[in-house]
């Protein structure tokens, strides 16, 4: 069982951790085997709660949506209020469907959105503001000026590119932009996190004692984390304006972190912490150098182990964190981010109107018998990896008048095929690694019809798991092994069972002539953005 210890602290108020529970018997082990863990899934669009049991199956689980809320064009924010609402919420709801108290729950793991950043008063507990979302692009003025021209400029200490994505820029635009804050900051009032931090401080009393942690996976999406030591590089801290005071201690992904003081859940160890992506791999079984996954959600994850080392992209991926267990060297990992697929199908939806429900979709796209030569580039947040362009902005392109509603479906549809792809392919010359198969999850995964294509795309079998809540699974797994629930990753690896996979059926050529035009179609969204332009 893997045994976990002090991470090195932020500063001099680093919170006291809890160690890890040692089971010292057999019958210990036994006895904890009785009993669930409890995962808690922050995401984008919702919160959701889900008791596993043993075997790494759902028992019992509860979702609720929170409010996407869209100032103006181009920013993107969340009410960490009601967030943190909803969660309590869904604890309560997943208990109840499952039919157990806390008394049945050996310990609670956390996912979260990453990148998307709150601010909070520690002395009374008030956002300062609404969490701005990882799909925000309002710091691209920011960005632009911390580059001076070099979107390279922190990548070999922390494996990011400049960009609006990551969480630095949005906590130094709320402490210009927000009356009082800076001063508040300065003066050691203000906290700043990801939503995993928020829900944990609160989780564990907020005022009253809360614990102001974050594990290295979401601390390697701020910008802020240099890779190598695992600990905060204050010297891009001060470039960015953010006082060290307000960081919070960074963490391993699995070890116990304090008790629960929420009353349905009060006592509990919160023992488990990982970005949604980096809880998918683990849930994924994913520990082997070169196994990947793709997470279809809002947008679209890719990631590969590369090991305890890690890997530099030279063809625009991200090197970051996959997970640490307590003491043990840190796991890597390359990652392609894209932001959005899922999102497009809502898009379709509720902005467009031409389908009832996502799911609808598919028997659109079914429609027809191809895209009509129409390509959808969906760059609402300019376009993530490989090319990291915050000046492109979306397009369908190849319209003529035989193109109907059907086809826009479809092209909808392949546009997450096709940004996928291109990410294996990066993935693929960076790790000089060939894929034998793709894991998958997420809600997409579910259109038969994407699913196939992607297969066609990439040319490898995709591979569906049992459990499809493969990112709530990976953050039980964590908080488990913690207290000695599972012993490990072996435990992961014998739980995970595949359910169905796709196999490419489509001429390679005809793949790669539509992939061909994908990428032309992609060049048609770059250099929207300029100063005539008004966001």
């Amino acid at each position: 069982m893997a045994r976990g210890g002090r991470p090195a602290a932020a500063g001099p108020d680093a919170p006291h951790l809890i160690n890890q529970v040692q089971p010292n018997d057999v019958e210990a082990q036994h006895l904890m085997a009785d009993k669930y863990i409890l995962a808690i899934d922050s995401g984008t669009t919702s919160s959701r709660a889900i008791v596993f049991d043993h075997s790494g199956l759902p028992k019992g689980s509860h979702q609720l949506e929170h409010e996407q809320i869209f100032p103006q064009a181009g920013w993107v924010e969340h009410d960490p209020k009601e967030i943190w609402t909803r969660t309590i919420q869904v604890i309560d709801g997943a208990l109840i469907a499952a039919g157990v108290t806390k008394d049945d729950i050996a310990a609670i793991g956390i996912t979260n959105q990453r990148e998307t950043t709150v601010v909070w008063d520690k002395t009374t507990g008030e956002p300062v503001y609404n969490a701005i979302v990882w799909q925000d692009t309002r710091t691209q003025k920011i960005v632009d000026e911390l580059g001076g021209g070099d979107q390279d400029k922190y990548r070999s200490r922390v494996g990011l590119p400049l960009a609006t994505y990551f969480c630095g820029p949005k906590v130094k635009w709320i402490l210009e932009n927000v009356e009082g804050t800076r001063a508040r900051a300065e003066a050691g009032d203000l906290l700043m996190g990801t939503i995993d931090s928020w829900l944990i401080w609160n989780l564990t009393g907020g005022v009253d004692g809360g614990v102001h942690i974050t594990d290295v996976t979401n601390a390697s999406r701020t910008m802020l984390m240099d890779f190598s030591t695992l600990q905060w590089d204050l010297s891009i801290a001060a470039d960015m304006t953010i006082p060290p005071s307000m960081l919070p201690t960074i963490v391993s992904s699995s070890q116990v972190y304090g008790e629960a003081k929420t009353p349905s859940v009060a006592g509990i160890p919160i023992a488990g912490d990982l970005g949604d992506q980096q809880a998918a791999t683990f849930g994924q079984a994913c520990f082997e150098i070169g196994e990947a996954k793709n997470t279809y959600g809002t947008g679209c994850f890719m990631l590969m182990n590369t090991g305890t080392t890690p890997v530099l992209s030279k063809n625009g991926l991200l090197t970051t964190l996959c997970y640490k267990i307590g003491d043990r060297p840190a796991v890597y990992a390359l990652e392609g981010s894209i932001a959005v697929t899922g999102s497009l199908i809502q898009w379709l939806r509720d902005n467009l109107k031409i389908i009832e429900t996502s799911p609808d979709v598919e028997a659109l796209a079914l429609s027809v018998a191809d895209n009509g030569g129409a390509y959808f580039v969906p760059a609402f947040s300019g376009l993530f990896a490989p090319y990291w362009r915050g000046d492109a902005r979306g397009a369908i392109v190849g319209l003529t008048r035989f193109v109907n509603r059907g086809h826009l479906a479809r092209a909808a549809l392949e546009a997450t095929a096709y940004q996928t792809r291109e990410v294996l392919d990066a993935m693929e010359a960076d790790s000089g690694a060939k894929l034998a198969g793709l894991k998958v999850d997420g809600g997409m995964t579910a259109n038969e019809t994407l699913m196939q294509f992607q297969a066609d795309q990439v040319g490898v079998p995709v591979i569906l798991p049992v459990v499809p809540e493969t990112t709530a699974l990976g953050a039980a797994y964590a908080a488990g092994i913690a207290v000695g629930y599972w012993e490990g990753e072996g435990d992961v690896i014998a739980n995970w069972a595949e359910a169905k996979r796709w196999t490419p059926a489509m001429d390679k050529a005809e793949a790669d002539r539509l992939y061909r035009n994908w990428k032309k179609a992609v060049t048609k969204t770059f250099d929207w953005m300029d100063d005539d332009v008004k966001e």
